[in-house]
This record gives structure tokens, sequence and C-alpha cells, in this order.
């Protein structure tokens, strides 16, 4: 059955507007927001409007509210971009190895362009990174930094905005998998091992075996995360991992 449309409520109108300042760059990480009492002369609206949207905020990882300390920005403008999209472009329900074959069909792709499209200095960027989640392993560490920075510097190396934002969203949605996967020190080091080979063929300027290093390296990831259960289980869904 349809349903009469509901009018947006005045929280609503509160987020969208500090969202907007997050992504467009007025407001920075670490920025302190006004107080309730200021926000609400602003906006013309109750502080318990104002208290409702700070929470809504907070629930998208956009702000923090300290004790006594006030509100502070911590998303930055790409981030204040991935949560909402998250939301609206997946549901709940989603299969995780859905999502997942959507990660294998974009990063092989970014692998080649970011070989055809990344400066010099950028490849450095991409072998110190490299080298730290080398000492990160080493110190019996789990590398989630190291492996998001690795993969989020490829996605910049192609110079494209839009397809960065999609893969900063899917890693959004699969940080727990990525978790999972990175918690034997027999993982880690296939992890490390994947990122080598991929940026051994970057280096040697050749897409086409950075295409295939980056493949092999998210099947082998694949293989271990999805394996099917006994009795055709097909896997995890998101809701299963929150």
């Amino acid at each position: 059955m349809l349903k009469a449309v509901i009018k947006k409520r005045a929280y609503e109108g509160i987020v969208e507007q500090i969202r907007n300042l997050i992504q467009k760059g007025r407001l920075k990480r670490g920025d302190q927001l006004p107080n309730e009492r200021e926000l609400s002369e602003t906006f013309k609206v109750s502080r318990a409007t104002v208290r409702e949207a700070i929470l809504s905020l907070e629930t998208m990882k956009l702000v923090d509210r300290r004790q006594g300390n006030g509100t502070y920005v911590i998303a930055s403008s790409e981030e204040a971009l991935v949560h909402p999209l998250a939301t609206s472009f997946f549901h709940e329900k989603d299969d995780l190895i859905d999502i997942f074959s959507l990660r294998k069909l974009i990063e092989p792709e970014i692998a080649q362009l970011a070989s055809e499209n990344g400066t010099a200095e950028e490849v450095d960027e991409l072998g110190k990174i490299v080298q730290e989640q080398e000492k990160v392993v080493a110190n019996g560490e789990i590398p989630i930094q190291t492996d998001t920075n690795f993969h989020h510097l490829l996605a910049r190396m192609v110079k494209n905005k839009v397809l960065e934002r999609l893969l900063l969203t899917l890693f959004d949605l699969l940080s727990k998998t990525r978790e999972t996967y990175l918690q034997t020190e027999e993982r880690k080091q296939k992890s490390l091992r994947g990122h080598h080979n991929i940026l051994a063929a970057i280096k040697s300027g050749n897409g086409r075996a950075a295409r295939q290093a980056m493949r092999r390296h998210l099947e082998e990831v694949e293989s271990i995360l999805f394996k099917k259960k006994k009795g055709g289980g097909r896997g995890h869904s998101v809701k299963g991992f929150k």
C-alpha cells in the first residue's frame, strides 16, 4: 500500500547542512561545532532538535560529542560522502560475497590505471606504504591501516574521483571482513606478498601485470573469507558482521 509522503523533519535539515559543509571542506576534521544554544538560535529550532541532529551525525561517524568539551568534526570531505552512499546504495541484507565481487571487478582496473596514470612520487609513496606494512607485520600487529592506505593510494593514482569514492564505500562496507582476514600470521604474509607483487608490476610500468596481480591478490582473500559451508551455505551477510 502506498502511504502519504512524510515531510522532512527539522533535524534532517540540520544534518544535511552540516554534512554539506564537511563535503565542501568548509568544516574540516578537528573543527568544533557551535554549542547547542548557538545552533538552536542559528537554525531557529529547539535544543532537542539540535541534539537529535548531532546524534544522527555521530551515528554517521561525521562528528564526535566529547563530554564537557563540545562536538568536533571527525570526518574528511570524502568520508562525508562515503557513509551516505554506502547506506543508500547498499542494504544491510546484501551478501558480502556480492559486494566483494564488485571489488574484484573494480580493483584490477584500478591497479592497471594506477600503473598508467600514477606519478613517480606516488609510486615511491606506494613503496613506503609496503615498507611500513612490513614493519607492522614484523611487530606482530594487524596491518589494517597500511592495507587501507595501499588500496586508497592506488585509487587516487587513477585520477578519477568517482572511482575513488566508490572504492572508499566498498572498503567501509567490508572493513570487518578485512579485519577478519588479517588476523593470522599466514594471512598477514599473504597480504604483504600480494602488495609486493602489485607494487613490482606498477614499478615496471606493466599495467596488465598489475591488473593480474591485483586479481590474484583478491581471489586469495576471497578463497579464505568465503569458503562455502557444508550444506551449500553462501556466506555471511553484512548484518552478521555488525
